[in-house]
């Protein structure tokens, strides 16, 4: 089947063809590990999972690269803060990061290297800029790669270079949309680095933010390679400065296709500290959200349009997932007699159009809706007698086959009996005592205490109570 992805670079959709039959070099942006990632990161990371998995569901071998930032301005500045080394401040977000990317059920990439252990590459890197007369050592000692140097600077971002100044030098990691200018590939140490440098041609110092990716990319997938991906924040300046050196100093075209997701937005706003809207998967975790109902919602929406997260939708994805884990159940218990015909065309039809679906840019709307057709199918076929043990059989395997990409269904997972936490009983009896001493406020502020955690308590004359899951 002919996969298309819209490439960020031609702002088209296009055919995807692999440089090597039947393999793909995978670049993804990932972590930098200063604090624990957000559900912001967690969209971007979970959209590269779906792509890694429909590429690997149509058959392609994929190598997947994802970067670890363990030195930039950001680390070093806040393990400063918290007076620890940088690997051993870095370590603990580091962990957490594999951590939660276990929870959500996100593929390992085949290698994650890590910046600090890679600084001789990038060293390396930036001296071939410097003998192709690209880079250049300024008064303050760090190199600066020369954007007047490369003509193509910009058509990533789609950057007007007419308007722009010439001659700025910008040492910061990330700076704003306007800022185009020269920017530094190595930087050198000053009392704010503290003790983190390494030695160098120029001096001691260390490597500014973007010459890391595209350092450590030509390292495991060669001057060359298929698909680079991240967030739409990424594509300027991280991206098109990628693109600058590590075009430069090869000579040659450096990936196919780009492909960019969409911010996420809680409940309609852009998710920052200051609103108080701000969670990592812990936070979620902590309010008794399933890493497999986070993954349904982030996966919900086109990768190319704004996700907007709220927790309704993960009400909304709990109740669904119940419905299809109870869905499951039924199909393994139907045992009528029949060769499946009665179920095998309707199959077929969904996976076809699931598959298709998928190879159109990762249309995961389309996709999903193929699920609720095949399990509305079924069910009326099992309500009329006329699903046999081995229709439901192949059922189930086709929904198997839906999972090996959306990675949350547990299609062999039988439902789990009530298990109510002793903590959430104890809330609600503390609830029932606040009832009866008609302390409304108590008891309103208990009850939105146990659904924050995933519980609904129902209420029912003479003081009975009832505890269930949402």
């Amino acid at each position: 089947m002919e996969i298309k992805f819209f490439n960020t670079m031609e702002r088209r959709t296009m055919e995807f063809n692999a440089i090597k039959p039947g393999e793909v070099g995978l670049y993804t942006c990932g972590p930098t590990v200063y604090n624990f990632a957000h559900i912001g990161n967690f969209r971007a990371y979970m959209f590269e999972d779906i792509l890694k998995r429909t590429l690997e569901y149509f058959g392609y071998k994929v190598h997947q690269v994802m970067n670890l930032t363990d030195v930039d301005d950001k680390t070093i500045r806040d393990s400063r803060a918290a007076g620890l080394p940088l690997r051993t401040f870095t370590e603990k977000y580091k962990k957490a990061f594999f951590e939660d990317i276990k929870a959500l059920n996100i593929e390992p990439a085949e290698i994650y290297p890590a910046a600090t252990d890679h600084i001789p590459e990038m060293i390396a890197l930036i001296q071939t800029l410097m003998d192709k007369g690209f880079a250049y050592q300024a008064e303050d000692k760090c190199i600066y790669f020369s954007i007047d140097k490369f003509p193509a600077y910009g058509r990533l971002a789609r950057i007007d270079r007419e308007n722009q100044r010439a001659g700025v030098r910008i040492n910061s990691d990330e700076y704003a949309k306007d800022s185009v200018a020269d920017f530094a590939l190595w930087k050198a140490w000053d009392e704010n680095d503290g003790d983190v440098k390494w030695d160098s041609p120029w001096g001691p110092g260390r490597p500014g933010w973007h010459i890391e990716c595209s350092a450590m990319s030509s390292k495991y997938l060669g001057t060359a390679f298929d698909i680079h991906t991240g967030g739409i924040d990424n594509m300027f300046p991280h991206h098109e400065d990628e693109i600058a050196q590590s075009e430069a100093a090869s000579g040659k075209k450096w990936v196919n296709y780009w492909l960019h997701c969409e911010h996420l937005m809680l409940n309609g706003e852009k998710m920052s500290k200051s609103l108080g809207n701000f969670y990592t998967l812990r936070d979620l975790q902590a309010k008794g959200w399933l890493g497999k109902e986070i993954r349904w919602v982030l996966a919900g929406a086109h990768y190319r349009k704004k996700l907007n997260f709220t927790f309704e939708a993960l009400a909304q994805a709990r109740e669904t997932l119940n419905r299809f884990t109870a869905f499951f159940s039924r199909m393994r218990g139907v045992n009528a007699a029949g060769d499946g015909s009665e179920i095998a065309e309707k199959i077929r039809l969904s996976l076809e159009k699931f598959g298709a679906a998928m190879a159109d840019d990762l249309n995961t709307a389309e996709a999903l809706a193929q699920l609720f057709d095949l399990s509305r199918e079924a069910n009326r076929l099992a309500d009329t007698g006329t699903l046999s043990a081995k229709g439901a059989l192949a059922v189930l395997e086709a929904f198997k086959q839906f999972d090996r990409i959306l990675g949350c269904l547990e299609v062999d997972k039988e439902p789990e009996a009530e298990d109510i936490p002793a903590e959430i009983t104890a809330l609600a009896e503390e609830r029932a005592a606040a009832r009866k001493a008609k302390n409304f406020a108590e008891s309103d502020r208990l009850r939105d205490e146990i659904s924050s955690r995933g519980y609904l308590i129902e209420d029912a004359p003479g003081g009975v109570w009832k505890l269930k899951k949402k």
